[in-house]
Parts: structure tokens; sequence; C-alpha cells
């Protein structure tokens, strides 16, 4: 405990007296510090070594941590507090320098190692931020670094920083001390213009980015309440703002589609293909040639065909099915993206640059321009296509025995949606498959059967391994003329949707597993674990449902399975499963193959969306390699699957922001107006309630819940007042009315109607196929374009030759 500052100098001095006494009769004496300051010495509660202790230490053992360092010079638990803030003293001073993994040098004495490193700032709304480290050979990396308040004035989220590594602070957390921006992620902004006195500002849209940007004096272009993009000429610094000039005007915020022409630039997402890549498209044929063909294996007269959603307008895959014995032949033909676009040309470049399409609500920004989405690489109905096919030999319980690869051509013999393929399926001789057979003048039904029997085959897999289904629930926006939402109708998945993603699934599976029996460097689809901090969080929430996860500190997939089983049925099954489903960790793109969790997968790689998903048709590359005995060579194979991920990021955390700001503005058209709806979150400050009727989310503040003091829960995820005892928490039946939505803030509030509702909850959607988003993704875009059909010679087989691989 330190002495009081009123104590009179005549105690202080006998207690420091008294206290030196003591450290002589332990042999623990600590040294004077030539710096010492004994107006300063009522800081410390106990003696900390001197500097040049500290300094002698680090001097003789160079790259010492700080819990090492501690060690050497017998540094105790009271001690603790004053030894790391001298050595935070000597670090800001320059006496030591700290690098990656808290490793200490003498900051006097030149050492293999730069005192400086670089990383990316993570700012928060609220101030705070984290410094990521960069990977590199000097030993760089490792954990994120708190960085406070005061060391971020003039950094933007986003920007590449170099900084120093100081001690923890008083919660454990390293942080970092910023010493200047290497360089600027946010080059523009976009937001409202809007009067500030004589001047004008920019207020950004983007949360992250807290200065208005001023733009002098009336622009030239642009009105009050106009949305404009500025860029930045003058970044602010301490006591100067941001300022910039206005380089493009957006329109009214009331404009139809300027969501997305607002978040294409807040996002940074390109949405212009290079001059270059559109002149290589347009080199391109119109239909395939000769010379496409090849030695290529001939599908044209298998009834291969497409199933996808009724608004598709590319489509990537094509199935087939056949029974053979007591199992089957499963083919899998995906479009062959690799013959168009080749390494390092035009088409590539933009293509990586953007690593996947994004999918807004009513518009699609496509990875391949429309010649080759819509046009030569997609598997239009009644056309020749080149495809790289999977083709498997499925056994009666869902087991690949075997499987091969092979460049082929195929001729989709029909386009299928998902709801036509549910309803002959449920009446194969019914009026949608006499219509179909009619219209068409071929009978495709006993192929559309087997590809059921196929997947109920891989289903059975699929639960024997213990892969994942959570309970989900999809929503779908239909818009009307003026392109306002009109209504939010929920997705039911029917049996159509689950066979194709189980179809998708084994070819994935597939093509991990020949590259990686061949070890042939790829990016892989990986997911990994729930880490023990979440996990500990999960079990305390199900705790006070009365549910458990087995599995002790290490579940595998098939308990999360197990639980999902369980609560299948229950008002709160899709809660639940949403919790869970948090716990997890993301999915990723990585050279490193370390298995998929939620699939339950040894080994997993993306291969059938290669249209979409540039991630697929470096797939496609390497698996060609393997079946030409060469070898397809990327420069940086950890970094493209680092690219790859944050662009995949990137367009989620778009389209969920436009989804946002549509579902505001469709609010604003109901304020006032009551809803049933159910808690679907649980926070400190308020609780996340779903409307029924409108399928949106709003927040009820808890200010204004109306019961008293309120405590939150974390654990049960409830809030829970101090006096009466009322609870609100997830899966609670309420009555709210919409009192505000600000599609500036993304922000929808409510007020509380009435509580505790005996209405019981509607009953959740399918499962979501996949725990981490990787199986039943498959949206669609842009308008098509149909190509004539040609029939040049082919290689023909009828039965899988070359590589084949045994399981």
């Amino acid at each position: 405990m330190r002495a009081p500052l009123n104590e009179p100098k005549r105690e202080r001095a006998a207690k420091r007296g008294a206290q030196r006494d003591t450290e002589r009769a332990s042999g623990r004496e600590v040294r004077r510090d030539p710096q010492y300051d004994s107006r300063r010495e009522h800081e410390y509660a106990v003696a900390i070594p001197a500097r040049s202790d500290i300094a002698a230490v680090v001097s003789a053992e160079p790259g010492v941590t700080f819990g090492m360092l501690a060690g050497k010079l017998g540094i105790t638990k009271p001690q603790g507090e004053g030894f790391g803030r001298r050595v935070d003293a000597m670090l800001r001073e320059g006496e030591l320098s700290m690098k990656a993994g808290g490793r200490l040098y003498d900051g006097h004495t030149p050492h293999r190692e730069a005192p400086f490193e670089t990383g990316t700032v993570s700012r928060h709304r609220d101030g705070f931020g984290f410094v990521t480290p960069a990977r590199g050979s000097d030993g760089g990396g490792g954990d994120d670094l708190f960085a406070p308040p005061q060391s971020l004035e003039g950094v933007m989220h986003g920007d590449t920083v170099s900084f120093t590594r100081r001690a923890p602070d008083a919660r454990g957390r390293q942080e970092a001390r910023i010493t200047g921006v290497t360089r600027r992620a946010v080059t523009r902004v976009v937001g409202k213009l809007k009067r500030d006195g004589k001047d004008w500002i920019v207020v950004p849209r983007d949360r992250n980015f807290s200065h208005a940007v001023s733009v002098g004096g009336k622009p030239a272009e642009g009105a009050e309440g106009d949305v404009v993009t500025a860029a930045i000429t003058h970044y602010p610094q301490p006591g100067s703002g941001a300022r910039g000039d206005i380089t493009e005007v957006l329109g009214n915020e009331d404009d139809s589609g300027i969501e997305i022409e607002i978040a294409l630039r807040k996002f940074d997402l390109p949405h212009e293909f290079s001059e270059m890549a559109l002149a290589e498209a347009r080199a391109l044929p119109e239909k395939l040639r000769k010379t496409d063909y090849g030695d290529r294996v001939d599908l044209t007269q298998l009834p291969l065909v497409t199933i996808d959603g009724e608004d598709a307008r590319d489509f990537d895959d094509a199935v087939y099915c056949e029974r053979r014995g007591k199992g089957f032949r499963l083919i899998v033909a995906i479009a062959d993206v690799s013959h168009y676009v080749i390494p390092g040309k035009p088409l590539d470049a933009d293509a990586r640059e953007r690593s996947t399409s994004i999918y807004f609500p009513r518009r699609v920004i496509p990875m391949l321009p429309e010649k080759l989405s819509n046009g030569l690489c997609s598997l239009n109905p009644e056309v020749d296509r080149l495809v790289m096919a999977c083709d498997m030999t499925v056994s009666a319980t869902g087991e690949i025995k075997a499987y091969e690869f092979y460049p082929a051509v195929m001729h989709s013999q029909a386009r299928f949606t998902y709801t036509e393929v549910a309803a002959i399926l449920a009446d194969p001789a019914g009026a949608v498959a006499k219509k179909r057979k009619a219209a068409s003048g071929k009978n495709l039904v006993p192929h559309l059967q087997a590809l059921e029997q196929v997947y109920h085959a891989l289903l059975a897999a699929r639960s024997e391994r213990g892969a994942i289904d959570f309970e989900s629930m999809e929503s779908k926006m239909l818009f009307n003329e003026a392109g306002r939402i009109e209504r939010v109708v929920q997705v039911v998945r029917n049996d159509a949707h689950k066979l194709i993603e189980e179809s998708m699934l084994a070819a994935n599976v597939c093509a991990a597993s020949i590259l990686e029996k061949h070890k042939h460097p790829a990016l892989y689809r990986i997911h990994a674990g729930p880490t023990a901090a979440k996990l500990e969080v999960l079990r305390e929430f199900l705790g006070g449902l009365g549910l458990s996860l087995s599995g002790g500190g290490d579940p595998q997939a098939k308990d999360y399975a197990k639980l999902s089983q369980l609560i299948k049925g229950r008002p709160d099954a899709l809660l639940i499963s949403s919790v869970m489903l948090r716990s997890m960790q993301q999915a990723q793109y990585n050279p490193d193959n370390i298995g998929h969790f939620g699939l339950a997968y040894e080994k997993y790689a993306h291969f059938t969306s290669p249209i979409r998903r540039y991630p697929d048709l470096l797939v496609h590359r390497a698996i060609k390699a393997v079946l030409k005995r060469r070898k397809y060579v990327e420069a940086d194979w950890d970094a493209l699957g680092a690219h790859c991920s944050q662009n995949e990021r990137r367009a989620d955390e778009a389209s969920r922001e436009v989804s946002s700001w549509l579902k505001c503005m469709y609010a604003r058209e109901h304020l006032g107006t009551e809803f049933d709806g159910v808690i679907s979150g649980v926070t400190n400050f308020g609780v996340f309630v779903t409307l029924d009727e409108l399928l949106i989310d709003g927040l009820i503040h808890i200010s204004e819940l109306g019961a008293g003091y309120l405590k939150f829960d974390p654990a049960q995820h409830a809030l829970v007042a101090e006096r009466s005892g009322q609870t609100f928490r997830l899966g609670q039946r309420i009555r709210a009315k919409i009192v505000r939505a600000d599609p500036d803030a993304l922000k929808i509030d409510l007020a509380l109607v009435a509580a505790d509702l005996s209405k019981v909850p509607r009953a959740a959607g399918g499962g979501a196929g996949d725990a981490a988003g990787d199986a039943g993704n498959r949206r669609r875009a842009a308008p098509t374009r149909l190509s004539t059909r040609s029939t040049p010679p082919l290689a023909t087989a009828a039965k899988p030759r070359r590589h084949v691989a045994k399981k």
C-alpha cells in the first residue's frame, strides 16, 4: 500500500530506514537508482531494482522476456506493479527496446533486431484500438497489442503504423506505442454533406472514422444532405482536423441503389474491371472452338443438370447420379474457369484483387466479367461447356470409395430450380414432373431420384461422422418497383438444396484429398475448433438452460452435433444454435491443412465455385498440375490465403451493412406500429428483438425496459431486475413498437409494449448445412447470355479413367 502524501517526512524517513535494514538482513538489498528521485518514492510500496540493475541484466542476456527479467531480479508480487512501471518508463525513454514476444534489448546497444515493428491498426469506435503486428523473417508477428486512445491521435482504422512494445498494463495487456503512420488505409471517405457555420463538412458513414472532413466553402457540386465522396488532402493531427475535396456526388439517401454505391466506396471494393481485363474478355470467343475440346472426356450425352435458385443467372456446377449395384456413381461437373483465366494475365489480376463475387440485394459485383461469369463459364442449358469433373463412386452408406478428376465437355440437359426439384421428388408422377417432360421431351425424373438417394447416403455418413447441422433461419428481401423492400420472407431449405450441398461437399473433400495425396501446395478451407475462452462462455450459457456440451476441454464436432440434435424442436433452438455458432472460430483459407472442425473433415478445399471464388480457381489449377505431373507455383501461399480470407470478410461486411441499411429504411415506413417478436440478443445496454412479421432486428434500450435497475448476466444472456426479479432473456416473447430508424447509424430503436407473451415462437428454419458457411453458399448473379451449340469430335469415356485414387 502506498504511503499517504500527507505523511510527515520524519515518519516516511523512518520507514525507509526500517525497510533498508530488512533488505540488508535478508541479503536482498537493492542498490540506489542513479536517477532516483526521493520525491516520487511514495509511489512505490516496496523498493524495486534500480534502472542500472535492470539494464545490466538485459545487456547481459539480450532477448530476455519481461517475466524472465522479473525472475532474475527476484521480483515479488508486491513489487510487480512498480517494477512494470519502471520497465515501461525505460522503454519510453529509449533505455530499453522490446520486440515480438516481449523480448527486451538494451536501447543503447545496437543488435540485430530493430527496435521498431510495423503493424495494422484496428480502431474501436470508443477511441481505443489494437495493433496487429506484421509477420516477417525478423521475428515479428504474434498477438495483437492494445493501443490506448492517446496513442491513436491522427491514426485511422486500417492504417499501417510503426510501433514499439511497452510493458503490460495493469490488466496484463501488452501495449503498443505508435511512433508513426507508414501507410494510410483510408484515402477517401463517403458521407453526408452538411453545413458547419460558414464552412461545409462531410460526415463519414464509416463509424471507425470519427473525424468529419472539412471541404471549405460551398462546394461546386452537391447540396446539403447529399451523399458524397471526399478525397482526404490533410489527415487529422493534434490541433487540426481532416480536410478534403469532394470528388463524387452519389446522390440522395432516398435514391434507389444508393446504399450499394456507398458500400462499394466505403469498403473500397473493386467494382470496375480494368480496361486490359475487359479487352482480354472481349477477345474470347462467343462459343467453344475446336481447339478448346482437346482430349477432354465427352460427357455431353450424360443427363447432367444444374439446380439453383429461381433468380440465379450464372451456373458453375452441374450434377449427375446413377445407381451402380448397391452404390452410386456421382459426377459433379464444375465450370473450367482455369481454361480461360491464365495466371499473370489481366483477367487473373482483377480476379485475384477481388477474390470473390459480392452479393448485395438486387445486385452482384462479379469476380469475373459477364462474358465469362454469365457466358463461356456458365453451365447454361443446351450448350456445350468446358468443365472439370469429379467422378465419384459412393457406397450405399455414403462412403466415397474412389474418385477421379478429369477435364471434360458437358451439355446441360436442363436448368432446374430448387422448388421444381423438390416438387418432382415429392410427387414423381405429378403435374410438375409431367410439365417438365412435355417441355423438354426428356424424362429426367429417375436421375433426380438417384440424386436424392445418394444425398440420403451422404447425409447418413455426415451423421456418422458427427458434422454439425445448426438450426438457422434465412430471410430474403422482396422489392417493389421503386427499389424499396416490399416485404421480408423466410427462406425454407428443402431437400433439393441439401442434395446439392452434399454433392458439393463430396467433391470438395475429393479435391483436398488429391492435393494432399500428391503433396501439392494449395489453399485449403480450414476451420479451427473453439478457443478455451469462447468455450467457457458457451458452457456457462448452456448451464443456465440446463444443457451441457460433452467433450470436456477439447470438444469435437460430434459433441456439438449431439447437442444440436438434442435442442431440435425447442422454442429457443435457433437462439441456442446462434450462441453455439459464436463460440466457434471463423473458417479461412490457408495452405496448412488443419481440417474443418464444423464439417468434421480431416481435409477440405473449395473446388465447386471458381466463377465467384478465387481459391476455387487456384484449386483447379493445382489439380490440373497434378494430373499433368507438374506443379502450380505461387510466390507466397500464406499471403494469398490471408488476402482471400480478408476479402471474403470484407465482402460479407459490406453485404451485411447494405442489408441493415435497407432494413432501417423499411422500418421507417412502420414507425409507431406494434409487432410481436422474440429477444434475439441481450447486452448490458438492452435487448435486441427480432420482429416476427418484418423479420428485422431492433434494440430496446435498457432505460426503456421499465423494470428499475437491471443487472446484466452474461452467462445466462439475461437482464435481471434487482428488486422485482423480472427477467429479460434470450428467446423470450415480447411485444414492441418501432420508435426510431436511423439508416446513417444502422440502428432501429424499439419501445417495450408487453413482456412475457404466451404466444409460442415460430418454428425455426432448416439446418444451415455447414457450421462455417462452406456448404450451401451458392448465390448467383446478373443477366444471362446464351451461346449456340458446337459439336466437334470429342474423346469419349463412358467410365472414369486416368487418375483413380482409392480411399
